[in-house]
């Protein structure tokens, strides 16, 4: 990252998607998640939230991925509203509330990623090289109880408010705090936190609607992303195809 981008206001108003995810770039563990991600730039947000239900069109009840496995509906709320500081809808589509990437979260916590099944966090703990990747005691459902309840402790001690009741200017200044490193966790450090959060919120955008989040795969749409299909045959000596995207279920379809 240039000087001049570590110069640059984080969170501008006139900031973009584009500006925000490049700029909140962070080592984690030593592992750098920053960097400029094409084609995040969404519409102004339209959808609104009840405690633990989202307005779009994949909320009915046909849309069984919409239920909480593991957070409870105020860590709901705040996964949600930071989700959607860090994809947010603008102009060119949904942002993580409508795409229900709090939801998608919820459920990669619940099971093995949240648990870290399969990963080695047993002692002796040494500080890790750049190379090494995350060398903490603490899993992702622990990394998220802690950071979460940071995030609506500094809200607090900072509006008064909680988190989910801010400004959106008021939102970002917290994450860009967390993002910094800035924020005294027990356990683990704010800039892994919103490492973790970022990139399960980019995830959950784009993941296969089967997880629960990209509803009506809106974050394939938006990137022009064909899905899951079973074949190009019958386009590939056509020119200008429009291809809808397909999910992992329509290979039950055929």
């Amino acid at each position: 990252m240039s000087e001049q981008e570590k110069n640059a206001p984080l969170l501008d108003k006139r900031s973009s998607r584009r500006t925000f995810i490049k700029n909140s770039g962070l080592t984690v563990g030593g592992v750098v998640l920053g960097g400029a991600l094409g084609s995040l730039l969404v519409k102004e947000e339209k959808t609104t939230t009840t405690e633990t239900h989202v307005h779009s069109e994949a909320t009915g009840t046909n849309n069984l991925n919409v239920a909480l496995m593991y957070f409870t509906p105020e860590q709901y709320r705040i996964t949600e509203a930071a989700a959607e500081r860090i994809f947010p809808a603008d102009d060119n589509g949904p942002g993580a509330r409508e795409l229900l990437v709090a939801y998608y979260i919820d459920h990669q916590l619940a099971g093995a990623w949240g648990m870290g099944s399969k990963e080695y966090t047993s002692g002796p703990f040494f500080p890790g090289e750049a190379t090494q990747g995350y060398q903490g005691r603490q899993n992702r459902q622990q990394i998220f109880e802690i950071g979460l309840k940071g995030i609506e402790e500094q809200s607090l001690k900072t509006y008064d408010k909680s988190f989910t009741n801010l400004s959106e200017e008021e939102q970002d200044a917290i994450l860009t705090e967390f993002a910094d490193g800035n924020v005294e966790l027990k356990g683990t450090t704010s800039a892994h936190f919103f490492g973790v959060l970022r990139t399960a919120t980019i995830e959950g955008a784009y993941a296969d609607p089967l997880y629960g989040g990209n509803a009506n795969m809106a974050g394939w749409k938006m990137k022009n992303f064909p899905g899951h299909q079973m074949s190009y045959l019958d386009i590939i000596e056509k020119e200008f195809t429009v291809v809808e995207p397909m999910a992992l279920n329509s290979q039950h379809k055929h």
